[in-house]
């Protein structure tokens, strides 16, 4: 089993039921959703559709042997015990070098500090990479920063090369960017625009490799 720390929306706002539908799964109830009649879109959505709407906190690990379940629980609790709920930055649809997201339209030093006290709370539970991981994550070019927190914390993406999003699609062409863009800006026109708080850490795991994640757990900010 893997298990990841995520941001996602409450299940009654209507960012989660968008986005759900647009990716085709709701990640809590595991179901099938169905998708906007647009060409292809189950095939530009199959990679975020398996880990669920959502945008990464503590990125997905592989517990220890000796860490149950319990034990990952109370580690996250722990976590939400020391961050107060705050405002989520108004979001903006982006194109991530080819990937469709959903970005904070201004940086947040709230939303930076809660990942990096996700990534850092949970650590004394990850099994470190194997090299095979380690040489498949850098097949991506890193950069020397990315890189030093992958053989440090088992990610590239952490820390101060770690930015907030919600991943839509896989990498596009410029052709597919040009139909799935506005598709996606008239999806997300209206909601995007509602004000709305962070409140709790969601808890996902994935049962075996290649399963789709499901949220486990949503666990209150009680700072």
């Amino acid at each position: 089993m893997r298990v990841a720390i995520y941001y996602a929306p409450q299940q009654n706002d209507p960012l989660w039921r968008l986005g759900s539908h647009w990716l085709g799964r709701d990640a809590d109830t595991n179901a099938q959703l169905s998708q906007p009649s647009i060409p292809n879109i189950a095939e530009i959505t199959a990679d975020a559709r398996m880990y669920g709407f959502h945008a990464t906190l503590k990125p997905p690990m592989t517990p220890i042997a000796t860490a149950s379940w319990d034990a990952v629980v109370t580690a996250a609790e722990d976590v939400a015990g020391r961050v107060a709920p705050f405002n989520l930055p108004r979001l903006e649809l982006a194109d991530l070098s080819g990937f469709l997201a959903l970005r904070d339209a201004e940086p947040s030093a709230e939303l930076q500090a809660l990942a990096d006290i996700c990534v850092e709370g949970l650590d004394h539970l990850r099994t470190p990479p194997t090299e095979a991981e380690l040489a498949r994550r850098r097949r991506s070019s890193l950069t020397d920063a990315q890189d030093a927190m992958l053989v440090r914390w088992g990610y590239p993406y952490v820390f101060k090369t770690w930015f907030f999003h919600m991943t839509l699609t896989r990498r596009l062409s410029a052709s597919e960017l040009s139909v799935y863009r506005p598709a996606l800006e008239d999806v997300f026109a209206d909601t995007l625009r509602a004000p709305r708080r962070v409140t709790d850490l969601c808890l996902f795991t994935q049962a075996s490799p290649g399963a789709a994640f499901v949220l486990a757990e949503r666990l209150p900010l009680r700072g």
